[in-house]
């Protein structure tokens, strides 16, 4: 009798029952190993944040590399990103009110509390993430980590700290010159599609401190999880070129994930206290 199974049914077979259960049980071990040793980079970088010893200049170069190089690429997406809500938002007032007067308002808002930040994130874990794990784990599987272990030097120290205080530093920075531009590029699409003009566009009175300190919560929230998931998955990276690639991917899905994870732990804090 022929007990070979069909595709489909080993397929069945791998993921009905117990095999469900080990993958499961896998991927969620993995999850906590990883957890566990991005916390474990996170503590040891704020300690050589403070104690170390790092390369004159480096921090610089890190901020050179991370936010004039990545100026254009936001500005660029931030400003499509800016014509198309206005447009779309012009266009589904007109179905029910044609009133364009609050249409600014509300964009500025939008744009201060959720699209600058949090867009302009994504797109940083998109191109410095990539960048970051690619890098480190080019360094790891040539050895160039371990022969800065055999100096008595420490990888962190060197390696991670630049690179995490320059994205704490040109995040904010890049958020504010991408939502200028998207504002700027908004502010144009309103005029030129609806007649809107720029005075009554450029309308900030929703904007409050509440607004400006959930936007700030979150700029330093991912300019601090970008370089660190990262680094983590450049120095955790093996198998040679392969393992650069996986890594590479890691880090911007990994990224990505604490973007959008820790945009909703922020906005919904943020609307628990200042609502009161």
């Amino acid at each position: 009798m022929n007990t070979a199974l069909k595709p489909n049914e080993d397929l069945n077979t791998e993921l009905g029952g117990s095999g469900f259960i080990r993958t499961a049980g896998r991927h969620t071990i993995d999850f906590l190993i990883d957890a566990r040793g991005i916390y474990l980079l996170f503590v040891r970088t704020l300690y050589y944040v403070f104690c170390g010893k790092r390369e004159r200049g480096a921090v610089l170069r890190q901020m050179y590399e991370i936010g004039y190089r990545s100026l254009f690429f936001m500005s660029l997406t931030m400003a499509f990103i800016g014509m198309i809500l206005v447009h779309q938002a012009g266009v589904q007032a007109a179905r029910i009110v044609p009133d364009y007067n609050m249409i600014g308002a509300t964009f500025c808002e939008l744009l201060v509390r959720e699209i600058a930040p949090s867009i302009g994130a994504l797109m940083l874990a998109t191109r410095v993430g990539a960048g970051i794990a690619a890098e480190l784990g080019s360094m790891v599987v040539t050895e160039q980590v371990d022969a800065i272990r055999m100096c008595a030097a420490d990888p962190i120290d060197f390696l991670v700290v630049p690179r995490f205080l320059a994205c704490l530093v040109m995040t904010p920075v890049l958020v504010v010159c991408a939502g200028t531009i998207a504002l700027i590029s908004g502010a144009t699409t309103a005029h030129f599609a609806f007649g809107v003009s720029m005075h009554t566009f450029m309308n900030a009175n929703l904007i409050h401190a509440p607004v400006i300190i959930t936007c700030a919560m979150k700029c330093l929230a991912y300019g601090t999880a970008i370089p660190i998931i990262s680094s983590y998955c450049g120095l955790s990276t093996f198998g040679g070129s392969e393992g650069v690639g996986w890594a590479t991917t890691r880090a911007v899905v990994n990224s990505s994930l604490a973007i959008i994870v820790l945009n909703f732990t922020i906005s919904v804090s943020s609307f628990l206290v200042f609502s009161r």
